[in-house]
């Protein structure tokens, strides 16, 4: 198994604190992320908590590795780094940062105490067997960090791409120095990776953030078992939220642009064959339609519905998928030519009225979901139209008891509220024959609808009919609501409550005249402008 050694820096240089380390069972060490080093100075560092009886603590060479929790993890991106080839010479004597006074200075001083963040944070390590590393790597992190790895030279060309064209520059190469890191802990465990024999099982107890941090680097350094490992990590582990989703994506698509082999990764939200979208929409609608249970059928009509709605608010370009207009009107006939089929089966003498009844209901509110759906896409003047042509459907509906037909109704409902929304604009004669084909119908299903249906909105269908009836011509608005005043005279409650409608037609009609009075309003203004004008 492979040994790791907290070695001095050369001559010169500050000593090197023990920090907390995390020891693979490969042998190679994880950099401590900040907040743990940090931590461990403040529990070394004598300025922090300054005992004049007790002697100032030692730095101490640590001989054996220390295993501890593995450190916290942090997510961030592994930018490409500053890279400075150098000699071994050139690497023990490269500027570094002043070393922080000793306790004994400080005291004489008495000068400010020196911020935790602002002493060096230098650590070596040694990949491999002691004392067998030719070659050394020093990596100067944005943190603070000054970390030295001591590594083997075919180790580094035979896994990274990047090192190997490196070392293939100059051959007698004995150091590297990467600088600007902005993700050290990171480079650190990606060179350790090189020493790994079970990749996978390594990388498997890691979150997701920090896979796609160690795929970065591993890109960066051309290490293409890594990245390939982290690919495979990507492809089987769970991602949890929709942001983790999109970093993923975001990451893998990177490297796809790249000439990297992501599709396993991608398949996973995407897909190769074209038709699948509108296919298996049609499969859920048809499915939904079709289902029998009553606590499925309403949460996923409610989903869908929601999904769909989600997907109509999206600009056109931006639309992954569309439900197409024909799809949604062959369901809607099917469902009309079921509904006539149980209206004239129920209108026989028969036994099994209450199976009849659940049918029939079931037929209603497919229409009124499929209704929905139409009215979110702006698509739903031609249901209007094919359901003011049943005239049959309206005609059987009155020969049926209550009880069986009046679940019907919540479709004629649902259709006056959407043209007095505005959801719909068909035309007036498809206006007009709605009112006279279904508004009766409603009306004598109205006391079963209010007790009966519990989505049935009393204010709001009332509302929708009101409205709808005064955008007829004068002459339909007085004959529709006579014919309503008849019934609300005889059955009040059990009859939709069209008041505020009446009020505005009587008004048209005997307050405000518009068209007798167009006339002489015409006049008044022609002989007010023949008037000579006033001088001041």
């Amino acid at each position: 198994m492979a040994e790791i050694r907290l070695t001095r820096m050369e001559q010169g240089q500050t000593k090197i604190k023990n920090v907390p380390i995390a020891v693979t069972p490969e042998g190679f060490w994880c950099c401590p992320s900040p907040v743990v080093f940090q931590k461990s100075l403040k529990a070394q560092n004598p300025l922090n908590k300054p005992k004049p009886s007790s002697p100032p603590p030692k730095t101490s060479v640590q001989k054996k590795p220390v295993s501890v929790p593995v450190y916290e993890r942090r997510t961030g991106a592994a930018a490409p780094s500053r890279l400075v080839l150098s000699d071994d010479q050139q690497c023990s004597t490269a500027p570094e940062r002043p070393p922080p006074p000793t306790s004994s200075m400080a005291a004489a001083e008495r000068g400010p105490r020196p911020k935790i963040e602002s002493l060096p944070k230098k650590v070596a390590i040694e990949f491999g067997e002691p004392g067998t590393c030719d070659m050394k790597v020093i990596l100067l992190g944005k943190q603070g960090f000054c970390v030295k790895l001591s590594v083997h030279r075919n180790v580094l060309t035979e896994k990274s791409n990047f090192f190997s064209e490196k070392l293939s520059e100059q051959s007698g190469l004995s150091c590297l120095q990467i600088g600007d890191c902005e993700d050290v802990e990171i480079y650190v465990e990606t060179v350790g990776l090189m020493y790994c024999k079970e990749m996978k099982q390594r990388l498997m107890k890691q979150s997701v953030s920090r896979i796609l941090r160690i795929l970065k680097v591993a890109e960066f350094l051309g290490f293409s078992s890594c990245i390939q490992s982290c690919l495979e990590f990507l492809e089987a582990v769970p991602w949890v939220g929709e942001e983790e989703e999109e970093k993923v994506v975001s990451t893998v698509l990177q490297l796809q642009a790249e000439g990297i082999g992501v599709n396993p990764v991608l398949k996973r939200v995407s897909s190769d064959i074209s038709n699948v979208p509108k296919d298996t929409l049609s499969h859920i609608i048809d499915l939904v339609l079709k289902s029998n249970e009553e606590r499925g059928r309403r949460e996923m009509k409610s989903i869908v519905l929601k999904l769909l709605r989600e997907n109509n608010s999206l600009p056109s370009y931006a639309r992954t998928t569309d439900v197409c207009n024909d799809t949604i009107y062959r369901s809607c006939r099917r469902c009309l030519d079921s509904l006539l089929a149980l209206f004239k089966q129920a209108a026989e003498p028969s036994e099994n009225r209450d199976s009849l009844a659940k049918c029939i209901a079931l037929e209603a509110d497919n229409l009124t979901w499929l209704l929905e759906i139409l009215v979110d896409k702006q698509a739903g003047d031609e249901f209007a139209v094919m359901w003011g042509k049943q005239q049959e459907l309206a005609v059987l509906h009155a020969k049926l008891p209550t009880v069986l037909r009046y679940y019907v109704s919540c479709v004629s409902g649902r259709l006056y509220v959407g043209i007095g929304r505005g959801e719909l604009l068909p035309s007036k004669e498809t206006r007009r024959l709605l009112l006279q084909t279904w508004l009766q119908p409603l009306m004598n299903d109205y006391n079963w609808l209010q007790h009966g249906c519990r989505s049935f909105d009393r204010k709001l269908v009332e509302e929708g009919i009101g409205r709808t009836i005064l955008t007829l011509p004068l002459e339909d608005q007085q004959s529709i609501l006579l014919s309503w005043l008849g019934s609300f005279l005889k059955t009040g409650d059990s009859c939709p409550n069209l008041q505020r409608a009446f009020e505005v037609w009587w008004r048209r009609t005997f307050i405000r005249p518009y068209v007798e009075n167009l006339g002489n309003v015409a006049v008044s203004v022609s002989d007010s402008s023949m008037l000579p004008k006033e001088h001041e």
